[in-house]
């Protein structure tokens, strides 16, 4: 199975690398395959490449099940 995370590009570098956050995680990914991304835009990350650059409605929407994710990883079994 494969797994795409939503990132947000916090930094653009050169060489088709930036810097993005998973939530309070930040990594460096490629963006070669997503061209024309900037600061601030939110993309599907999968094994550090970025495959798909989020539109704002769909992104907030995928963002905030991903915190409901988090918050639920982090909650003890009752």
């Amino acid at each position: 199975m494969c797994l795409a995370v939503p990132h947000r590009i916090t930094r653009l570098l050169e060489d088709g690398m930036a810097v993005a956050a998973a939530g309070s995680v930040e990594t460096e990914i490629r963006t070669d395959l997503v061209p024309g991304v900037s600061e601030g835009d939110l993309v599907l990350v999968h094994a550090g490449f970025a495959i798909e650059q989020l539109q704002d409605d769909e992104g907030q929407e995928i963002e905030e099940l991903w915190a409901e994710v988090r918050r639920l990883s982090e909650t003890p079994d009752a």
